[in-house]
């Protein structure tokens, strides 16, 4: 999972969310060295990344980038994940997505002295480019795979990736949709984490 579905798997405790989102920077016993609270959410990063790395539909998913992507597959799922969660954000929370951005963003520069020195470089272009609202577009999620490929060691094809989702994409909604339904049982119920979904019961249609 990408950085909008770790934060919100993270549910409600502010302390929880800074943790899950800086995860992939705070490595082995380094989670010790934060507040319990920001750890609970550091180790829950990485029970969310085991989970979806090993779920069976994780792994039918990476084969449609295995070929352009190889090991990095994964990375491009998670990012794509990312993008149904954003576009299907209604069926998942009660806050609207710029909602949900504008609390988060509030949250990380409220915790900003607890951020990794990485984190803190970031978020600012995070926050201005409105990077969480934008992976409900097909367009913003491939632009926010194509930064990675130009700071890291994963492939720059973005264009590559953009292709091969639109190319299957009902079927990756498919598995987004099941998959996510696994994972939101998984940080309830293994991890006890309080996720505020919308109460379809009231709606007017």
């Amino acid at each position: 999972m990408n950085y909008l579905a770790h934060l919100y798997l993270s549910g409600e405790s502010e302390k929880v969310i800074v943790g899950n989102f800086i995860g992939d920077y705070v490595k082995g016993r380094k989670y010790q060295d934060f507040p319990q609270e920001i750890s609970r959410g550091i180790l829950l990063h990485r029970q969310i990344d085991f989970f979806t790395d090993s779920h069976a539909i994780t792994r039918e998913a990476k084969l449609l980038f295995r070929q352009e992507f190889g090991l990095y597959s994964g990375i491009v799922v998670d990012f794509f994940y990312d993008h149904f969660l954003a576009k299907k954000w209604n069926t998942y929370s009660e806050l609207t997505l710029r909602s949900f951005a504008k609390r988060i963003h509030a949250i990380l520069l409220s915790n900003h002295n607890m951020l990794p020195p990485r984190v803190q470089g970031f978020l600012p272009f995070l926050i201005q480019h409105k990077r969480l609202e934008s992976y409900a577009l097909v367009d913003g999620i491939t632009q926010s795979l194509k930064i990675m490929g130009n700071y890291t060691s994963v492939p720059s094809k973005s264009e590559e990736a953009k292709l091969i989702l639109q190319d299957n994409y009902k079927l990756f909604e498919i598995y987004f949709t099941s998959f996510m339904t696994d994972m939101v049982k998984f940080v309830e119920f293994e991890h006890g984490v309080e996720i505020i979904k919308p109460d379809f019961s009231t709606r007017l249609y």
